[in-house]
């Protein structure tokens, strides 16, 4: 039966062209973005918020927001401005990630990070910034969605981000650095709270802007669990076997830091596995929507297949 299904998913697959899809959705991501943050006075925090904010990378956050939106009937006019507000936390997170007192970082997506350039406290402030302007933005720009819904989305954005979420997940990962008996109940809660939550938001307020029922939310936060989790367990192999070229940012620093890892606990080959497995019971999750799950169920099997 498993088999039988993935070999219909590879031939939907085939059909749809994901290279011209995720080209053409991220070039009005990177419009909107750059539209989103115009420069004023002080000048150099929005300059920082800007150096972040479009500094590149794949933009796979705003586009499962506008993928899902369209799926479940919505547009991406209504989803644009929750679709940037995601890729402003994203980025809050990574200006923070890489700060000394935390992963200490000097690259990100090939460029120097954030504070290598503009200073810790700049940094640290242009990350505040792009968090409060992430729930603001949505409130004031989105326009033909009922303020109910609205207020969702603010809710499941904060949820994502805070002690619940994202928040919660680095804490936990800060206090096993150098713990090599962590175990996998704990890496799940890390890596659930420090990355599947945020991509679970994506998807799930995609869905909230367009009116999806309980059931659907239901369904796209298993499909988002699913692929958030898969897709910190190839993060952890290209921790491994990528090159800092190949991935803009720094490699080795799981080990460097002695993190328990997927890879450390499984190995190479079986977190693999367990990683495509999570990504065939996510886009089980999406068979109800036909062809319309097709941008989807691709972005799914493009997040284990991905070099970087």
């Amino acid at each position: 039966m498993v088999a039988a299904e993935n070999i219909q998913t590879n031939q939907t697959l085939t059909k749809f062209d994901l290279k011209g899809y995720l080209k053409e959705r991220k070039a009005l991501c990177e419009a909107a973005l750059d539209a989103s943050l115009p420069v004023q006075y002080p000048e150099k925090i929005y300059e920082s918020m800007r150096y972040s904010l479009l500094a590149g990378g794949k933009r796979l956050r705003p586009i499962l927001c506008l993928a899902t939106c369209e799926m479940m009937g919505g547009t991406i006019e209504m989803a644009m401005p929750t679709a940037c507000a995601l890729e402003m936390i994203h980025t809050m997170s990574l200006i923070h990630d890489d700060l000394p007192a935390m992963d200490n970082d000097d690259y990100r997506r090939g460029k120097l990070t954030n504070h290598k350039v503009y200073g810790e406290d700049i940094a640290i402030l242009a990350g505040d910034g792009l968090l409060t302007y992430a729930f603001e933005y949505p409130v004031t720009q989105t326009k033909n969605v009922p303020a109910e819904r609205l207020l969702k989305v603010v809710a499941k954005l904060a949820k994502a981000v805070g002690a619940e979420g994202l928040v919660g997940g680095q804490v936990v990962d800060l206090e096993c650095e150098g713990k090599t008996d962590t175990s996998l109940e704990t890496l799940n809660y890390i890596h659930n709270h420090k990355t599947a939550a945020l991509l679970e938001a994506c998807v799930v307020c995609g869905g909230i802007l367009a009116g999806a029922s309980e059931e659907d939310i239901e369904r796209l936060s298993r499909y988002s669990q699913n692929i958030g989790l898969a897709f910190q367990i190839i993060d952890d192999i290209l921790d491994i076997t990528a090159t800092q070229e190949e991935l803009g940012k720094s490699v080795g620093k799981d080990i460097a830091a002695q993190k328990v890892t997927y890879p450390s606990l499984w190995g190479i080959e079986k977190s693999r596995q367990q990683a495509e497995e999570l990504i065939a019971a996510a886009c089980q999750e999406l068979q109800p929507y036909g062809e319309a799950a097709q941008p989807l169920i691709a972005i799914a099997h493009f997040i284990t297949n991905r070099s970087n």
